[in-house]
């Protein structure tokens, strides 16, 4: 190893015996595929007892977004994906940001231009454009033309196209192996690259160099990214031998499909952003359920029947890179919703309802603190809306009737429809037979409590089923109507018992006044 080989912690000397990162660019609302890898890899670092870094790779200066740090680490968070090591949290490879690691990145460098394996390149971005255009005009392969290599500033000042601040190249050779293993793919080949530019004119690294060094200054041990990254791991490899480096063992996952087979991506797409899914009222336990389905089979009950719901942990227990799918899956919402709902099923009664409880108050059902009273209504109310709902944001409207003054309820329109010649007699009788039921403050002290669903039901049938005549469909419907002010709500009959028997014939009388 030459004297200009920079210093740098041998991985022995790091926690864990493998560590993998995740490193977002903080360039806008966090993508999916964030998170997506940041599930394979954290499955895997949990598995072997290692550890899982987040580094923000910062130095792309022209697209940073100074908001898009916090929100990578509050929707990682919220996903459950939490690290061990990064940005707010520290460790003993600090910095976690490649912009305040730039004296690190300059002594490999300097290596690598001392060692003949790269150059400067004095070249405009004008030079460029045209030697480009150039290649394309006569079909050739687009690539950098080395007018540089082996020239000093002198020489090449005296040539068109020169700038007074050089980038670095590396120098990649005509002979450069192109193949390499890949843990999903088997041994794998990638075309050979031009002499890419490992430092850019502001001093900042590219990502090709930067990726290689931090990546072993940290002790990573094995670099988890995307299939777009196949084409860039010779050069890499390169690097890291042209530096005297071991590389990391490599794995690259299949990107995310929309049904067409394009790439998911944030212009097109609102399901790429990771903040939207919190928006729509997924849990985050769904999501990455869905996403470890997306590239990896599910496991088998005793008899060979898929199970598709699992934990975070059942994943990382059973993970094995051999059973990774490379092709790339389609992200079927559809798939989602329905897990999503299986979850929310999941989920003890107090958990479903505060984890309502911040959409509610987002779409103003309840206000920013509730009163007891209000939260012990909600979990009442929740217990109904369970078995209904695919999306947490799906709560507030059947929540809402339950929080308004009986004279406030708003009907709908599509339920004032539905409403039939009869619906005043059906709300006459259904209002008699209720003030005739006592409720838990009626009867003779210590009589058992009657306003309860099931005795609603019955004196609601006896009056309208069997005493009018009517279906149930036609019979219950203006009750509906009545108590929520919609076609569609919670059970009818658990709802007036939640409401009261004062406010659930207030609002039988409210409905009445308008026919």
């Amino acid at each position: 190893m030459s004297e200009h080989t920079p210093a740098a912690p041998p991985a022995g000397d790091l926690p864990g015996p493998v560590r993998l990162r995740v490193a977002p660019s903080p360039t806008g609302d966090p993508h999916v595929g964030t998170a997506y890898m940041s599930l394979f890899n954290l499955a895997f670092a949990r598995q072997q007892g290692g550890r899982f870094l987040l580094r923000i790779e910062d130095t792309d200066r022209t697209r940073f977004r100074e908001d898009s740090e916090q929100q990578v680490f509050d929707t990682l968070r919220w996903l459950g994906l939490t690290w061990d090591e990064g940005p707010d949290v520290g460790g003993p490879c600090a910095p976690y940001r490649q912009s305040e690691r730039l004296t690190t990145y300059r002594p490999y460098v300097d290596r690598l231009l001392a060692d003949g394996h790269a150059y400067l390149c004095w070249c405009s971005t004008e030079r460029l454009a045209a030697m480009r255009e150039e290649q394309q005009r006569l079909k050739q392969p687009t690539g950098y033309d080395r007018l540089c290599l082996g020239k000093s500033e002198e020489e090449r000042r005296a040539l068109p196209g020169f700038s007074e601040t050089p980038v670095v190249r590396l120098l990649v050779p005509d002979d450069v192996e192109l193949e390499f293993d890949d843990l999903i793919r088997g041994r794998m080949t990638a075309p050979r690259p031009d002499d890419q530019v490992i430092l850019k004119a502001d001093g900042f690294p590219t990502y090709h160099l930067a990726v290689v060094v931090d990546d072993h200054e940290m002790g990573i041990t094995h670099v988890v990214r995307g299939e777009e990254w196949v084409s860039s791991t010779p050069k890499h490899v390169l690097l890291y031998r042209r530096l005297g480096l071991e590389p990391p063992r490599f794995a690259h996952m299949p990107l995310l499909r929309n049904e067409n087979k394009s790439k998911i991506s944030k212009r097109k797409n609102p399901e790429a952003r990771l903040t939207w899914f919190q928006e729509e009222g997924y849990l985050p336990e769904a999501l990455v359920n869905f996403l470890g389905l997306l590239a990896y089979p599910p496991a088998q009950d005793a008899e060979g029947n898929d199970v598709e719901f699992f934990t975070f942990e059942e994943f990382a227990q059973r993970f094995d890179w051999s059973l990774v799918n490379p092709v790339g899956p389609i992200f079927d919402l559809k798939k989602l919703d329905w897990l999503n709902g299986v979850h929310i099923r999941s989920l003890a009664l107090g958990d479903f309802a505060s984890r309502l409880l911040p959409y509610l108050v987002r779409d103003g059902v309840l206000g920013e603190n509730p009163s007891l009273a209000e939260l012990a209504r909600l979990e009442l109310v929740a217990e109904l809306i369970q078995t209904r709902i695919a999306h947490l944001t799906e709560a507030s409207a059947l929540v809402a009737p339950f929080y308004v003054a009986d004279d406030a309820v708003v009907v709908a329109d599509d339920a004032r429809a539905q409403l039939k010649d009869d619906a005043a007699a059906t709300l006459d009788a259904a209002s008699a037979a209720l003030a005739d039921l006592p409720d838990e403050r009626g009867g003779p002290l210590g009589a058992e409590r009657t306003w309860r669903a099931e005795a609603i039901e019955a004196a609601l049938r006896s009056a309208l089923v069997e005493g009018l005549g009517l279906k149930p469909k036609f019979a219950f419907g203006p009750l509906r109507t009545a108590v929520s002010g919609q076609r569609v709500s919670p059970p009818l009959f658990e709802s007036m018992e939640i409401l009261g028997k004062d406010s659930t014939l207030a609002r039988l009388a409210a409905l009445r006044a308008t026919l």
